[in-house]
């Protein structure tokens, strides 16, 4: 791992070896300007699905229905899911640097042109295809994120690293997701305004790009290359053409064993995660999570655009969608308080237990009383303890897996992360109402929680054995 600043290094010495605390941590230089590109990247991504999701979803010149919101979930995520772990292995072996730099941009111009594509009403594969390309870019984003993480911190630090981190990230995200519905509201429902109001999302991307380029060359990582995909074997007798020769030869070697590389990445992968039973429970309980939480988006969604009307102050439509957004994004605040302390009292394995216990309860509860202030609440804990596994399995990995491998675990991570959201979220389409008042699939959300429960400690005996 790359040396911490010397800042944050000497934060840990004085707040001891349990926890640095906040402060600390966004006094390191590294840890800070990484939290820096984080922020508006994820602001970005928020606003840019927002505004792609009013515009098919609550456009009052489109309709959609369960299975149309579906298909456009999955073809935005599913490809990305399926060519994450290869695009992984060039985490491994990429600066990722430049990753984050590149890729910025990249996606800042990709916004644009799917924004134009809105405007133009444009529908059907033509607006999945630039929906796809947008999301897949700012997947690679956020994997390479993770991965550069133990970089500008301590090992022992990660979890409370992993809080700020994902917390500062998850909210600008759900705030970029609110300032969308916000600038609709102003610009207007139409092909027109969604168009305008999708291109504001590339602000963030420019902002990302231009702090990430303030990093040195290789201080993310990765730690080491394969020794034979850089280095030029010299003769100390070679001189003009047959040095540069040798100096091809190598390179066009490097890029097949890249080639190799990434074409391995899905195996490398999943190799590195049985190897790991606390990696492997954390895959168990994100990815029980995410079934569930695919579920009630799907429901959710639907409930508000057909079934729900205003009570009081709780709005339905997409208003009611934003106050959502906003009960989520205050869950997440909750669980960056909650998990430090958890998991320094009842240990990371048990702390993961009692979010997907609670999420369980809190899928039963809306279950059983479908209302649009029940909703909001359960929006608010469903997204605490959801948080709370995500942040424990985030540090799981980063602490566990060596830095040659992070990249591929990562993306086959964000692979399970996005399939079973997906899949779930297919499901629940087939089998709904069309205004997705539905209390028993709601129900059996909570089934999949204990599902990930069982997956969880499975992993954590193999483990014990193993010892």
């Amino acid at each position: 791992m790359s040396r911490p600043e010397p800042a944050l290094a000497a934060a840990v010495q004085t707040a001891g070896r349990s926890k640095v605390g906040v402060r600390a941590l966004v006094r390191g230089r590294g840890f800070r300007r990484l939290l820096a590109v984080r922020v508006p990247a994820q602001w970005g991504d928020g606003f840019f699905q927002a505004a792609l999701g009013g515009a098919v979803l609550f456009n009052p010149e489109r309709q959609a229905d369960p299975l149309a919101v579906a298909a456009g979930l999955a073809v935005m995520l599913l490809p990305y899911s399926f060519i994450g772990p290869f695009a992984g292995a060039l985490l491994d072996r990429w600066d990722r640097r430049r990753v984050l730099l590149v890729a910025n941009l990249l996606r800042g111009v990709l916004i644009l042109l799917t924004a134009a594509a809105v405007a133009g009403g444009v529908d059907g594969p033509l607006l999945y295809l630039g929906a796809l390309a947008v999301v897949g870019v700012s997947r690679f984003v956020g994997a390479g994120l993770s991965a550069a993480l133990p970089h500008v911190v301590e090992p022992r630090n990660l979890v409370e690293a992993n809080v700020v981190a994902a917390t500062a990230g998850a909210a600008s995200a759900a705030i970029g997701g609110a300032t969308a519905i916000g600038v609709r509201e102003l610009v207007g429902a139409g092909n027109a305004g969604s168009g305008l109001t999708a291109s504001v999302a590339v602000l963030g991307s420019v902002v990302a790009a231009v702090v990430a380029a303030g990093f040195a060359r290789r201080a993310l990582g990765p730690d080491a290359t394969p020794p034979d995909s850089r280095a030029v074997l010299w003769d100390s007798q070679a001189v003009g053409s047959d040095s540069r020769a040798v100096e091809a030869d190598s390179r066009a070697g490097g890029r097949r064993r890249d080639l190799t590389a990434v074409a391995h990445g899905w195996a490398d992968g999943a190799r590195a995660v049985l190897r790991v039973p606390t990696v492997g429970a954390a895959f168990c309980a994100v990815g029980a999570h995410r079934l569930a939480f695919g579920m009630s988006t799907l429901l959710s969604l639907l409930l508000f655009r057909y079934a729900f009307q205003d009570v009081g102050p709780f709005k339905a439509g997409l208003a009611g969608v934003g106050q959502v957004v906003v009960a989520a994004g205050a869950g997440l605040g909750l669980a960056a308080l909650l998990t430090p302390w958890l998991t320094h009292r009842l240990g990371r394995a048990t702390t993961i237990r009692v979010g997907l216990v609670t999420a369980a309860v809190t899928q039963v509860t809306v279950a059983c009383f479908t209302t649009v202030p029940t909703v909001l609440a359960c929006a608010f804990v469903l997204s605490t303890a959801g948080q709370i596994v995500k942040l424990c399995a985030d540090a799981a990995i980063q602490e566990e897996t060596a830095d040659e491998m992070r990249g591929r675990v990562f993306a086959l991570y964000d692979a399970l992360f996005n399939t079973c959201y997906v899949l779930a979220v297919g499901t629940a389409a087939l089998l709904s109402p069309p205004d997705g008042d539905s209390p028993w699939l709601l129900g059996s959300a909570a089934g999949l929680y204990l599902l990930g429960l069982l997956g969880h400690d499975l992993e954590l005996r193999r483990r014990a054995r193993r010892s």
